[in-house]
């Protein structure tokens, strides 16, 4: 079946709108929603569950889009690298490449009425809810068209109209932050849930377990998810975890094991755990995934790792590439085709940094916004205490 797409009316009109509105606009000549039937890469592994199904329901229509949103993810990651060679973003910057399934397969399975929580690898988790690419840029360049208008930077991306809460640069502390939103669902009795995202450096840290502690003794609907990249920052799991299969970790609370490098494995898993949390509470996937960059753009990524082992996970597990295959074993596009995809999706990230780039700094008066609440009348004084610099709106 051949694959093809419709021009969009205009480019800019793209770059203001989420990854797969935009790509809507080219839509296939089938669209077909005729069931595909896939089986996951491995079997989960359980602690206290019984295992979901390896077979998982797909169409043509959610394998072409999977492929469109991770490859925009994948480009936008690479470009980031580029801009902060450029010294176009500064400060700290942690991308994501290689850990794609995880934010793709995770927002199939759930709705915009479920909240996301995640550490400061965050640009792709707010693409995934929506957020543009635009609003990336803009952020990651400290401009006002950013997400958090600039003010945020790459560690705080945030879409609280999507369920997006950020974006958090103390190691851990999202997760307790995770654990209310939850609260805050039961609560509200809206049949929702909260997925708090950490990485496996994280997973040692004592509030996660005070949090997870408290969450299972009041049954709140919280997924605990651990991305498993390997290494916290230079250090290799195994040197930081006395057992590193964190899916247990949970001792009282169930715990799946999930190839996070398979979308369609991370979809599966992400259904079960929110069907689990509405009806018992706590659980934890511990998602085996992958960061091709180093932990931050000072980390070289190679001097605790070999380049054969990046590469060697490049050529077995990449994420992208096993939604290619999928899309060829079931003849829903030629390679010709993806590749035309792949440079829409170069010039589309292009384009977006073009129009970042125009977007003004923030105003200086907005150091003092969005840190009171408004009309308290706070006021800030010089360092010598004498003198009344301003007055906070």
């Amino acid at each position: 079946m051949a694959l093809s797409h419709l021009k969009s009316s205009s480019s800019r009109s793209n770059l203001v709108k989420p990854v797969a509105a935009a790509f809507s606009l080219r839509r296939l000549i089938s669209t077909s929603t005729d069931p595909i039937t896939i089986e996951t890469s491995v079997p989960f592994a359980t602690h206290r569950c019984d295992p979901p199904s390896r077979t998982v329901e797909t169409n043509p229509q959610e394998l072409l889009s999977f492929f469109r949103v991770m490859a925009t993810m994948r480009r936008m990651e690479i470009a980031a690298d580029s801009l902060y060679k450029a010294k176009l973003i500064r400060g700290f910057c942690h991308l994501y490449d290689g850990q794609e399934a995880v934010a793709v397969g995770m927002e199939a399975a759930i709705t915009k009425k479920d909240s996301i929580i995640t550490a400061y690898r965050d640009h792709c988790t707010f693409l995934g809810r929506g957020g543009t690419l635009l609003e990336v840029f803009s952020e990651l360049m400290g401009r006002q068209g950013g997400c958090s208008k600039g003010k945020g930077g790459s560690m705080h991306f945030y879409k609280k109209d999507s369920g997006f809460y950020g974006g958090h640069g103390i190691v851990g502390a999202q997760v307790p932050l995770g654990c209310g939103l939850a609260f805050a669902h039961k609560y509200n009795k809206d049949d929702a849930v909260a997925f708090a995202l950490y990485g496996d450096g994280a997973a040692n840290q004592g509030q996660l377990f005070e949090a997870l502690n408290i969450s299972a003794l009041w049954d709140l609907p919280v997924i605990l998810v651990c991305e498993n990249n390997h290494y916290g920052m230079g250090t290799a799991e195994w040197r930081a975890a006395k057992s590193p299969a964190y899916y247990k970790r949970g001792d009282y609370v169930p715990g799946l094991k999930v190839d996070g490098m398979d979308a369609f494995a991370v979809k599966q898993a992400c259904k079960f755990a929110k069907e689990h949390a509405l009806k018992s509470g706590p659980i934890i996937l511990e998602m085996d995934t992958y960061r091709y960059h180093g932990h931050s753009m000072s980390d070289p990524g190679s001097t605790y790792r070999t380049r054969d082992e990046i590469s060697g996970v490049r050529q077995e597990r990449d994420p992208i590439e096993r939604i290619r295959k999928l899309i060829f074993a079931h003849d829903l596009a030629t390679e010709k085709e993806l590749k035309d995809i792949e440079k829409e999706v170069r010039k589309q990230v292009d384009e977006a940094i073009a129009e970042a780039k125009e977007s003004p700094m923030p105003e200086p008066s907005e150091l003092f916004t969005n840190v009171y609440v408004k009309g308290l009348g706070v006021e800030a004084y010089g360092a010598d205490r004498k003198e009344v610099r301003a007055v906070l709106p």
